[in-house]
């Protein structure tokens, strides 16, 4: 397949949230206690919610800036493309990157909302559906089958969560943002009956649960004295123990069609966990008592779990090991990992190098998310105007080039030491608890 004849759908960006996505969605008697972006005399740019300040209000989003500006997190919008607050710009960017369609997880209220719980219940979920009617009703919207919409979840209740699953379903809304791990947030585990009415309104709905790298709040942390290599390389690891922590949990044999997305967690490693969960099955389900009704946890895996990619060569190589239909591709922009605009030309080079044929190409790229997600596109965007070729030459005129946007050059000594003394607060925290 040509580079340009590809159609790439991406299942896991993100979104910088702008300072007016809750004029129009919060209930009036709430308005004084929204939370607000806050621009400090230092130039840099908050969240402010009631007595708790979110830093880093433009996290990771390090799209379209040089490789020495990574590191450390942008400190106010104006250091970040308007494309990443800017619906109308990201759709740009969208175009000059050759990017039809895209999912978008949410930054300052958390993956699982868990900023949102607060002491006051319906306060908390008045915050809940009016991110999630912003996103889907103003962002979304704004360019229909260019969008999957994603929800966040009532996370503080099962009952509540569930209820905000069927209510966004009515507006077409079928992704569920949620936590690799919510024990690890304070709630009870998969394992848990109280999360049965959530999974019952996920399996009603045929919505997925997306549960994306780091949403548990807790990355794996390694020796406090480790440079900053050590914890980027053990970033997956959270999304291999929630996948071995759901395969094996009552969730997957007691709600037998529910779907479960691994959010930016790569695919080259699942080849052997399949042959891990296998081999646990052989030697161990005799006295653990798993029941798969006659199968292996490797086939029961592939019915229930998508898989994602960035570039990722191992996996596109092992693809009929992974399940062809259960891979999809992501753009993670505007994070460091993302290959934003150059995405088609980095995954179509490792698809050229595998020889991987056109109709394997097809569901990676776009295929395997619409149907996942129950979407799409081409109800709005004829298929010849949705390829890389045909959206880039609409946008020839746009931006693209590689610019430096920070305020102040910082060495990369002090960013080492920003992150080391980061590392030694979480190690602290991880202490406590």
């Amino acid at each position: 397949m040509r580079k340009d004849d590809m159609i790439l759908i991406s299942v896991d960006d993100h979104i910088i949230e702008p300072p007016d996505m809750f004029i129009n969605h919060l209930p009036a008697k709430y308005k004084n206690d929204a939370p607000r972006l806050v621009h400090r005399d230092d130039g840099t740019d908050v969240w402010q919610f009631r007595d708790t300040v979110i830093p880093n209000a433009a996290l990771n989003a390090v799209a379209g800036r040089p490789k020495s500006e990574y590191g450390l997190e942008p400190q106010g919008l104006d250091e970040i493309r308007p494309g990443c607050y800017d619906v109308h710009e990201r759709v740009k960017d969208m175009n000059a990157g050759g990017i039809l369609g895209s999912m978008n997880f949410p930054s300052f209220p958390g993956f699982a909302a868990r900023l949102f719980a607060t002491e006051d219940a319906d306060f908390s979920l008045a915050l809940v559906r009016a991110y999630n009617d912003w996103h889907i009703d103003e962002w979304c919207a704004a360019y229909p089958g260019r969008f999957i919409p994603m929800a966040l979840p009532a996370i503080w209740d099962a009952e509540l969560c569930a209820a905000e699953v069927r209510r966004v379903a009515e507006k077409g809304c079928r992704s569920l943002t949620f936590t690799e791990n919510p024990a690890a947030l304070g709630y009870p585990s998969f394992h848990s009956e109280y999360w049965n009415p959530l999974w019952k309104a996920l399996v009603d709905t045929g919505t997925i649960l997306n549960v994306h790298i780091g949403s548990s709040g807790r990355l794996s942390i390694p020796a406090v004295d480790s440079p900053p290599d050590v914890m980027i390389t053990l970033q997956p690891m959270n999304i291999v123990s929630a996948a071995a922590d759901l395969l094996w949990s009552r969730v997957i044999k007691e709600f037998p069609t529910i779907k479960i997305a691994l959010s930016e967690g790569g695919t080259g490693w699942i080849p052997y966990f399949l042959e891990r969960v296998d081999r646990t099955f052989e030697m161990h389900a005799t006295w653990t008592m798993q029941d798969f009704g006659g199968r292996l946890p490797s086939e029961v895996f592939r019915e229930h779990f998508l898989t994602c990619f960035i570039s990722d060569p191992l996996g596109v190589r092992l693809r009929d090991e992974i399940g062809i239909d259960n891979i999809c591709w992501e753009a993670d922009y505007p994070h460091s990992d993302s290959m934003w605009p150059g995405a088609p030309e980095e995954l179509h080079e490792v698809l050229t190098r595998y020889d991987v044929p056109d109709a394997d190409i097809d569901k990676m790229t776009h295929l395997n998310a619409m149907r996942w997600y129950s979407f799409d596109p081409f109800q709005h965007i004829p298929r010849e105007q949705a390829t890389v070729g045909a959206l880039r030459a609409a946008s020839a005129d746009h931006d693209v080039s590689i610019q430096s946007r920070s305020h102040r050059i910082i060495a990369p000594e002090e960013k080492l030491e920003g992150y080391r003394q980061r590392a030694r607060a979480a190690t602290a925290a991880a202490a406590k608890s």
